[in-house]
């Protein structure tokens, strides 16, 4: 009798990964997808948050074969920022865990609306980037704060995650890149880290559902390597559209719930 529920189930977590796994590829704002699929489809937020993260990590992998050129040729001195982004991975994770759920359910909404908002600010922040004096931007003060500032971003990425890829942007832009592949390339690698510290996490505490988790790792790899085609014919500016369509739409009918 669950049999064709199951498979609904199925479909719309494989549907919503492989999205999710495209946009990213293309854009960035993969999880504004699906997060709240998941809890519409039954499972708590915080379940939802941890189940996504791992789910659509692997995806990352794939993105960073992709920029292997890119990050050959950036500076040494931009890898000292994975180690804010582990710590801080680790960090929002583990305030994740501590949060109630139903206190997560009743921040979920303004976590969505703010991802959608500054997913829309993406394009505007790079073209700032772009502008950025490289030549003032590398002394030891500036590395700090850019430390200080990709700490804030992991514990950011690790408790909720949408939206940490133009954090990142701007944690890069303190360090004087203006080149914005070089910085896609960086962001992936980051966001890669913080993002696998929290997955291993969320598994070691036992905080995600494992019957979603592996289809949608399967559907978001596909994503990121089929998907990417489509998204791209579609175009850049339409993927953005559509991924700022669905956040606002999601976080509207979440706010309506509560």
């Amino acid at each position: 009798m669950n049999a064709p529920l199951d498979l609904w189930r199925g479909a719309v977590a494989f549907a919503s990964a492989f999205l999710a796994g495209a946009i990213n590829s293309v854009a960035g704002g993969g999880t504004l997808v699906s997060f709240p699929t998941l809890i519409w489809l039954g499972l708590d937020s915080v379940a939802a948050n941890a189940t996504s993260t791992v789910a659509i990590w692997p995806g990352t992998v794939g993105s960073t074969w992709g920029y292997r050129r890119e990050l050959s040729a950036a500076e040494p001195r931009f890898r000292v920022l994975i180690v804010p982004s582990l710590a801080g991975g680790l960090t929002g994770a583990l305030l994740l865990k501590w949060t109630p759920a139903d206190t997560f359910d009743r921040m979920v909404p303004f976590l969505i609306l703010f991802a959608t908002l500054l997913f829309m600010a993406q394009e505007t922040v790079q073209r700032l980037l772009k502008t950025a004096d490289a030549a003032s931007h590398r002394s030891a003060k500036w590395l700090a704060g850019a430390i200080l500032f990709q700490l804030a971003v992991g514990i950011y990425g690790g408790y909720f995650g949408a939206g940490i890829g133009i954090l990142m942007l701007a944690a890069l832009s303190i360090l004087g890149l203006t080149d914005i592949h070089e910085m896609n390339s960086l962001k992936v690698v980051f966001g890669g880290s913080l993002n696998g510290v929290a997955a291993l996490y969320f598994m070691y505490a036992h905080m995600v559902y494992w019957p979603d988790v592996v289809i949608m790792a399967v559907a978001a790899i596909a994503g990121g390597w089929g998907g990417a085609g489509l998204a791209r014919r579609l175009g850049r500016t339409a993927v953005r559209r559509i991924v700022i369509a669905i956040g606002f739409s999601m976080a509207v009918s979440l706010f309506l719930k509560r």
